[in-house]
């Protein structure tokens, strides 16, 4: 495989980003986006799709780049670029199932209709599909200004490849999207920001506030990294459309450090990094003496997501620069 120059990769536009790549461009970049805050390792398999090829991609083992690299760059793909029998395999045994991107519209519109007070701010809805509104977005009748949208925090639950927070691609048919007419939450504070910032520095710092609102958890190892990859690439989209130049190395290592907190990997039911609970081991005493007993992990046993043994996912609050657990975030909605 030839050597990818830097202005070579920041030109990709496929619907699958070649994770060799991104190594080749910046190798600190790819690791970013494979890590686990929570734990300081990587993000692991977490599906048993993979472990033909090995022990090393068992469902409990961490993704490393010589997985997912070289002759293996394209291991890794959408899943409208998967094969059909995968696809149904992995809805019946994982419940996947991805929402086209009119459907991801329709409720994003009701989102912004909620924050805006009125209807069709960013497009107006056809029968599956959509027309882009030209016009700058208008705050004037809100009471609230570009800014707080762009603060305002928004999560996608079991997020897939993140189609709710970027549309680089329909996740059904695999189509591109062009920039301009892009629907996810993330794309409307992008466009809201470049419609909204005057120079490039004041641009650099809304972005980055944009992305740091932006959260998304998925169980499956390999969709949490196609989902940061989705919204790395996002990123680099808008720059470059704003800009007309490429981001510089430093800015993109920040924005995978931001994307790698915020699209986290977790059992979204029980709040803890996969397969991290476990058997406790407990001393017992009886008249004989004392004995060895094992007692499996009570969040799990008795179905109570605050009192599992396992792992509890880290988040990143960015304006307290405090990280948090996603679990105490949770509670009173028992």
């Amino acid at each position: 495989m030839k050597s990818v120059e830097k202005n070579e990769f920041l030109e990709l536009s496929e619907l699958d980003v070649m994770e060799e790549s991104i190594w080749k461009f910046d190798s600190s970049i790819l690791r970013r986006l494979l890590q686990d805050k929570t734990t300081k390792k990587n993000i692991l398999w977490a599906t048993r799709d993979y472990e033909s090829l090995g022990p090393e991609y068992g469902e409990t083992c961490e993704i490393l780049p010589e997985l997912i690299t070289g002759e293996s760059t394209l291991l890794i793909q959408p899943r409208s670029a998967k094969a059909k029998e995968e696809q149904i395999a992995r809805t019946r045994d994982k419940a996947e199932v991805f929402t086209p991107s009119w459907v991801c519209n329709c409720q994003n519109n009701l989102v912004d209709i909620e924050w805006f007070g009125r209807p069709y701010v960013f497009n107006s809805e056809t029968d599956e599909g959509w027309i882009t509104k030209e016009e700058p977005i208008d705050f004037s009748d809100t009471g609230k200004d570009w800014k707080q949208y762009v603060d305002a925090q928004r999560l996608e639950i079991t997020c897939g490849e993140a189609p709710y927070l970027v549309s680089r691609y329909d996740t059904v048919t695999g189509e591109p999207i062009p920039v301009h007419d892009r629907i996810g939450l993330l794309d409307r504070k992008m466009r809201v920001v470049s419609e909204n910032a005057n120079t490039e520095e004041e641009w650099v710092e809304w972005s980055i506030r944009a992305l740091q609102s932006v959260y998304g958890f998925e169980y499956q190892g390999d969709n949490v990294l196609l989902a940061r990859e989705n919204l790395f690439l996002s990123y680099i989209d808008y720059y470059k459309d704003r800009h007309r130049k490429n981001p510089d190395t430093d800015l993109l290592r920040m924005v995978a450090n931001i994307i790698a907190w915020n699209i986290w990997q977790m059992d979204g039911m029980k709040y803890v990094v996969p397969n991290s609970c476990h058997e406790a081991t407990v001393e017992q005493f009886d008249l004989l003496g004392n004995s060895i007993a094992t007692e499996p992990c009570p969040g799990c046993k008795y179905d109570k997501p605050f009192s599992h043994n396992g792992i509890y996912c880290m988040i990143q609050d960015w304006r307290s620069k405090m990280s948090v657990r996603f679990a105490d975030m949770m509670k009173g909605w028992e």
